[in-house]
C-alpha cells in the first residue's frame, strides 16, 4: 500500500515572509500511519519547493501511489483540488483524499467543484485517515466506505457524509514522524535557523465568532508537557531545529500545563528559542511568571489585540480593552520578550481616519512589531453568516488576510491597501532607525534585526502582501491595482447552509466567553480534568 501526501503550492505573501514553514500535518499523520504498519509513505512539498503542476505530475507518475492525500486551508483549496485532479489523471486507480479545515465544513461545495476527489476527511485527521487507508488496503473501499466515520464522498452524484468520528482523547498516542520532512528547506529567516511547529494542545474552549478552531477540533485537549518537550528535544537533536512556534491557538489557556512546559524547557536547557500566539488576558494573569517564560526560551509573543477601536473588539466578541492591550505589551517588553500586535482592518466602517488611528495606537502601545491583517471572514464561520450579502467576493484563493475581501463603505479596496502599506512603511521605518539597532539585550536585538531583514527581503522581492501580483508600487499606483478576483467563483446553496457544528449563539447559552475575554479562565478543576472544559461539543 503506497501512500503519497502532497502539500499544495500556494503563496500569498503573508506569514511565509518569515521563511518556509514545515507542514506539521504531514509529520503527525505519517507517524500515526507508520505506527499501524503503513510505512510506504512519501511526502511531496509542492509549496516549499515551488513545484509546477507538471513536476507534481511527473513525481506521481514515478511513484504510482495507491492513495494520494492533500490538505487545504481556505485560500489553498483550489490548488489542492487541482493536485488531486492531476493525481486522478496520472493514477486513475488511486484513491484521492482531501483533508483540512476547508473541506471539513465545505465538503458539499468541494465535491461539486472537484468530483475527482474520492473522499474528504472531516475534522481531526489521523484516525479517520487511518481507517480510510485500512478500508482501501482490505479491498473494501467501494463496498464499505460508508462504514468509515468522519468522511464525505460522492455516491451516484449524491453527497454522502458518514457520522463524525470521535476526537482522539489521548493526543500523546500520536507520535509524529518528523523525519519525513526535508529539514534543510525549512529556515526561519529572522534567526537563520531551522524552524518547527509542534503541537501542545488541540481545540479551544472559547468561541470567537471569526474563528473556527473550536468547531474543527471540537474537544479542547492538552498533551502531557513532558511528551511535548521530549518531541522538541528530538527536533533540536535530530533535525537541528533552532526555533519553533507552538501550533496552538492559545497555548497559555491551560496555565498549569504551560508552566510545566516552561519549567521542563528550563530543566532541559535546550539551545532553541520559540514563540507563541496568545491572549492579552493571559499575559496580565501571568505577570509574575513572565521572567520564567523568557528563561524557558520564549522570545516572541503575538498578541490578539485585533483592533484599535473598542467597537471592533466588540464585533469580534473579544472582551479586552484598549488599556489591557497596552499593559500586556509593556509587560512583555519589560521582560525581554518581543511583542507583536495584531490589527484587523477593513471592516465595513473602516475609513482613512480609523486606519490612522491604528497607527497612532501602535505608536502609543509601542509593540516591537505590528501586523495589519485584512478582515477575512472564513466561509464556515458564524461571522460569515452574520455578514450576509456584505460578502461580495467568493474567490477563496484570495481569503489570505492580505487581500481585502470586504469593501469598506467609505473607500475602495485599493485605497484600503494603500493606507495599510502607509502604516507599515512608517512603523518599520521608525523601528529601523530609532529602535531595533539600539536594543540593549543582544538576543532580543538580533531577533528584531532578523525580523527586519525578513520584511526587507520580501519587500524587495515584491512578495510581501502579494504586492507584485496585484501591481501596487505606492500611492501613485492605486488606480492600477488589480486583485484579480475570479467572479465566476460563487457559494453553492448547500455550502451556505452547512450545519457542521453548533453556532456561537448556542455556545453563548452555556456562558462561553471569547478568547481574550475579560476574567474568563479555565478553572483549576478544568485544568486537572476533573470538570469538563467550558466547551464540549
Amino acid at each position: 500500500m503506497r501512500i503519497v501526501l502532497v502539500h499544495p503550492n500556494y503563496h500569498s505573501g503573508g506569514a511565509e515572509i518569515a521563511g518556509n514553514w514545515p507542514p506539521a500535518w504531514v509529520a503527525y499523520l505519517a507517524g500515526y500511519l507508520k505506527a499501524d504498519g503503513y510505512t510506504d509513505l512519501t511526502f511531496i512539498d509542492a509549496m516549499t519547493n515551488n513545484l509546477t503542476d507538471e513536476q507534481v505530475r511527473d513525481a506521481l507518475a514515478e511513484l504510482k501511489p495507491d492513495i494520494v492525500g492533500a490538505t487545504a486551508i481556505t485560500p489553498s483549496i483550489y490548488k489542492a483540488e487541482r493536485l488531486l485532479q492531476i493525481a486522478k489523471e496520472v493514477c486513475p486507480q488511486a484513491v484521492t483524499v482531501l483533508g483540512g479545515i476547508h473541506g471539513t465544513f465545505m465538503y458539499q461545495q468541494v465535491l461539486a467543484e472537484a468530483p475527482w476527489i474520492d473522499a474528504i476527511v472531516r475534522g481531526e485527521g489521523e484516525q479517520v485517515f487511518l481507517d480510510l487507508v485500512r478500508c482501501v488496503d482490505d479491498g473494501k473501499w467501494l463496498a464499505e466506505r460508508g462504514k468509515v466515520k468522519g468522511i464525505a464522498y460522492l455516491d451516484g452524484g449524491q453527497v454522502v457524509a458518514t457520522p463524525a468520528a470521535p476526537p482522539i482523547k489521548e493526543l500523546d498516542r500520536i507520535q509524529p514522524d518528523w523525519g519525513v520532512l526535508e529539514w534543510s528547506k525549512y529556515i526561519y529567516i529572522p534567526l537563520g535557523k531551522r524552524v518547527a511547529i509542534p503541537n501542545m494542545a488541540r481545540g479551544c474552549p472559547f468561541t470567537c465568532s471569526f474563528c473556527s478552531q473550536w468547531k474543527f477540533w471540537r474537544d479542547y485537549r492538552v498533551r502531557d508537557p513532558r511528551k511535548v518537550v521530549d518531541e522538541i528535544e528530538t527536533l533540536v537533536r535530530d533535525h537541528d531545529v533552532g526555533f519553533f512556534i507552538l501550533a496552538d491557538e492559545e497555548p497559555t489557556i491551560h496555565k498549569k500545563k504551560f508552566v510545566q512546559f516552561c519549567e521542563l524547557m528550563i530543566e532541559r536547557n535546550l539551545p532553541v528559542l520559540w514563540g507563541i500566539n496568545t491572549r492579552v488576558t493571559d499575559i496580565l494573569r501571568d505577570e509574575a511568571l513572565l521572567p520564567m517564560y523568557r528563561k524557558a526560551g520564549l522570545i516572541h509573543v503575538s498578541l490578539g489585540t485585533e483592533a484599535a477601536a473598542q467597537l471592533k473588539l466588540d464585533r469580534f466578541n473579544k472582551e479586552t480593552t484598549i488599556a489591557q492591550n497596552r499593559k500586556a505589551i509593556q509587560l512583555l517588553r519589560d521582560n525581554g520578550i518581543v511583542t507583536e500586535a495584531q490589527f484587523i482592518v477593513g471592516l465595513e466602517n473602516e475609513t482613512v481616519e480609523t486606519l490612522e488611528e491604528t497607527y497612532r495606537m501602535a505608536q502609543d502601545w509601542a509593540p516591537d512589531m505590528a501586523n495589519w491583517a485584512m478582515y477575512t471572514p472564513w466561509p464556515f464561520s458564524d461571522l460569515f453568516r452574520e455578514l450576509g450579502d456584505k460578502v461580495e467576493v467568493f474567490d477563496f484563493e484570495k481569503y489570505n488576510f492580505v487581500t481585502p475581501i470586504m469593501k469598506p463603505d467609505a473607500m475602495d479596496r485599493a485605497t484600503l491597501l494603500d493606507r495599510v502599506m502607509h502604516n507599515y512603511r512608517r512603523f518599520y521605518m521608525r523601528k529601523s532607525f530609532l529602535s531595533y539597532p539600539w536594543v540593549r539585550d543582544k538576543v532580543r536585538r538580533n531577533y528584531l534585526l532578523g525580523c527586519l531583514k525578513a520584511f526587507l527581503k520580501s519587500g524587495f522581492e515584491r512578495k510581501f502582501y502579494d504586492l507584485g501580483r496585484v501591481g501596487y508600487w505606492g500611492p501613485q499606483s492605486k488606480k492600477k491595482v488589480d486583485f484579480h478576483f475570479d467572479a465566476n467563483r460563487q457559494m453553492t446553496e448547500e455550502a451556505r447552509d452547512w450545519k457542521q457544528a453548533p453556532s456561537r449563539r448556542r455556545a453563548a447559552a452555556a456562558d462561553i466567553k471569547a478568547c481574550g475575554g475579560g476574567a474568563e479562565q479555565l478553572t483549576e478543576a478544568q485544568m486537572e480534568g476533573t470538570a469538563p472544559p467550558r466547551m464540549k461539543l
